[in-house]
């Protein structure tokens, strides 16, 4: 510490400004070496607030619900036990906190707080002092030599006085602290670095308490598991990897927008089926938008979802549904699905042709509530798989008994037939022998499937030739109007029905020959991918059955109720339903021609050809009163009449019964002229 004869020299200026550089240095690294030792502090407390928290979580796992995890005993005991484990290492780390607390940050926090800032406090007041200790000094130098300045050079000597006592004592305390600043230096970075040292060997110590040879031993068993789960789960990856590989290559066609049918083929035999398909939404009178939604079976409904829905909605109830492929201006692969009121149209696009053809096949499965069964998809196959048969010919048949097949160079032209016919339709089922097949259904015979009726074509040339000067209506209709024909009539009944097809039938002896003619008319629908019917309203009345157009109530078809011999339900899709009509007028081979026509109602079958059976019997007995009031009046010959079946079948009578009714009527007739 200088003296007071010292205070002014330049040399203790110089020194004192090397010891005030040396404060800020260490205040500046000080605070550096502070920031960082409250750093682990901060990071000890989050570390043992964190470690805490783990443990609490873990403890917790059992309480947890996962979607796609079902309760694991041994997976929840494991966590237990690290949770347990987990918490003493937590306790330890709050030791840890509490350690580094009093033993690092105290000390350097207080050589921070008091040390430091009492020399900077101290050279502010230093400096305080110099400037008061150079302010008297100037006053003193400037007093007068003249002797009435006394009392002012008193009060100025004074000043000087005080002012370097205070000044004196300042530097004295100011140099004092500079000084030891050098002790308080070391011990400020040695005292925290032995107390973060200490509590660390402490946690460590504590550590090695708590964690035993029973803990270890556990580890190392959950580290053997782990890397048993590690290997299996490689195993799993490289399994997965090559299993994307092989879906890669497999479907490699299926990338392509509109692969080719005939190496993707197209699945016939579904129930459900779901993808993304384009509506047609009508936007005014004549335009329309197309919008891409998700569409999916539901039982019988079909279902539509938009992006961002949460669930889907109703489209319609596609039971006893139609649907078709039809033509849109703008767009390919559209197909139409028509309610089976006919209330409700929605028109659908398709990705590819394959895609519109699965779609089609589903709903139309769909709509025969196949997927009702116990086995829909196996029973699909299996008629599917029945359709195939039917038109696919056997070889060995072919040339077994081709020269049992009879010639057809006498058959009218095939203006009669559609423009569709199947190519196998001579193939017999396993349950018809092989000569009763030609005998039901003639071979090579052409299948119409639209709405051209040749009784129509007939009828309507018959009355041309007549010269009956009838109209010609040229929206198809024919015959006269549906007041004028069901006028007077004692039977209306009115049923919804689908035109399925029709063909040249060999005789209509018996039942089977509806069964087989369906059978041949199915397939061959199967085959050629057609889907579309037309829809009619089916009238029957005791002179006729006629198929009405549902929207322009024109007649369509018109077959008179004398030349229906023969009507029958499927056995097991009582949806289908036929009759056999036979024309006396048309002759091919010295034979008439019969033919049979297929429908499919939304009604049951047999209820229809009950309706028509009825329909024959009050005709029939119409037709008897009036022969018996002919009799009255003039014997005319008797034509052989019709009996009515109870199961809505009509077969021909044999002679024995019509020598027996012939016998009747000649009792009745000896028995009125008795009377």
């Amino acid at each position: 510490v200088p003296s007071v004869n010292k205070l002014i020299k330049p040399k203790t200026r110089s020194l004192l400004g090397v010891f005030e550089e040396d404060a800020a240095a260490i205040s500046k690294y000080s605070q550096q070496l502070f920031q960082a030792m409250h750093r682990i502090y901060d990071a000890q407390n989050e570390l043992s607030a964190a470690t805490h928290l783990t443990s609490k979580l873990l403890k917790g796992y059992e309480k947890q619900r996962f979607p796609l995890c079902c309760d694991d005993e041994v997976m929840s005991s494991t966590l237990q036990q690290f949770a347990k484990v987990i918490d003493e290492l937590s306790s330890c780390h709050a030791v840890l906190s509490t350690q580094l607390a009093d033993a690092m940050m105290f000390p350097i926090t207080q050589f921070k707080e008091r040390d430091l800032k009492e020399i900077l406090t101290l050279k502010e007041v230093f400096q305080i002092a110099s400037d008061d200790h150079d302010m008297a000094i100037n006053r003193y130098s400037r007093l007068s030599k003249r002797r009435d300045n006394e009392k002012v050079k008193g009060e100025v000597m004074q000043d000087v006085y005080t002012s370097r006592k205070k000044q004196h004592q300042t530097m004295m305390h100011y140099f004092t602290a500079l000084n030891t600043l050098q002790y308080k230096k070391k011990m400020s970075l040695l005292e925290p670095l032995l107390g973060y040292m200490q509590a660390q060997i402490s946690f460590f110590k504590l550590g090695s308490e708590n964690l035993t040879q029973q803990w270890e031993d556990f580890l190392t068993d959950i580290g053997t598991s782990v890397q048993n789960v590690r290997r299996e789960m490689a195993g799993e990856v490289d399994v997965m990897q090559q299993t994307i590989q092989d879906m890669e290559q497999a479907n490699d066609l299926l990338y392509m927008p509109d692969p080719d049918p005939s190496l993707v083929p197209v699945n016939r035999n579904l129930t459900r089926k779901a993808g993304y398909l384009n509506t047609r939404n009508k936007t005014g009178l004549v335009s329309s938008s197309w919008e891409r939604q998700y569409f999916f079976t539901q039982g019988g409904n079909l279902m539509s979802q938009a992006r961002g829905d949460v669930a889907g909605g109703l489209v319609m109830d596609i039971d006893n549904c139609s649907v078709m492929a039809v033509d849109c201006e703008d767009r390919r692969f559209c197909f139409q699905i028509t309610s089976f009121d006919g209330k409700k149209v929605a028109i659908l696009q398709a990705e590819s042709r394959k895609d519109c053809e699965e779609w089609i096949a589903t709903i139309n499965n769909i709509s025969k509530r196949i997927y009702l069964s116990e086995n829909p998809e196996e029973i699909a196959a299996r008629v599917n798989q029945s359709a195939l048969e039917a038109v696919t010919p056997s070889p060995s048949f072919q040339q077994r008994h081709e020269s049992l097949r009879p010639s057809t160079q006498g058959r009218p032209p095939a203006a009669r037939a559609s423009s569709v016919s199947s190519a196998g339709s001579e193939t017999a089922s396993p349950a018809l022998s092989v000569l009763s097949l030609d005998a039901l259904v003639a071979p090579n015979t052409p299948i119409q499937f639209d709405i051209i009726s040749p009784v129509s074509e007939e009828d309507a040339g018959r009355a041309k030739a007549a010269g009956l000067g009838r109209r010609t209506n040229p929206f198809g209709e024919s015959g006269g109007t549906p007041a004028e024909e069901s006028e007077g009539s004692i039977l209306h009944q009115l049923f919804f029905a689908r035109f399925l097809g029709c063909m040249e039938v060999q005789n209509a002896d018996s039942s089977d020959v509806i069964y087989e003619t369906m059978r041949q008319i199915l397939a061959a629908r199967a085959i050629h991918n057609i889907f579309r019917m037309t829809e009619s309203h089916l009238l029957v009345t005791c002179e006729c059955l006629k198929l009405i157009d549902p929207q322009t109530q024109v007649t369509r078809l018109r077959f008179p109720l004398s030349s229906v011999v023969l009507c029958a339900a499927h056995q097991e899709n009582k949806r289908l339903f036929g009759f056999v009509l036979q024309t006396a007028e048309g002759m091919v081979d010295g034979r008439p021609i019969i033919v049979c026509y297929i429908f499919e109602s939304n009604n049951d079958g047999e209820k229809i050809c009950d309706s028509v059976g009825l329909a024959k019997q009050i005709a029939f007995h119409s037709e008897m009163d009036l022969e018996e009031q002919s009799r009255l009046i003039a014997a005319f010959s008797r034509p052989t009449p019709l009996a009515a079946g109870t199961d809505g079948q009509f077969l021909v009578l044999s002679n024995s019964q019509s020598e027996d009714s012939d016998a009747g009527v000649e009792g009745r007739e000896k028995g009125e002229s008795e009377a």
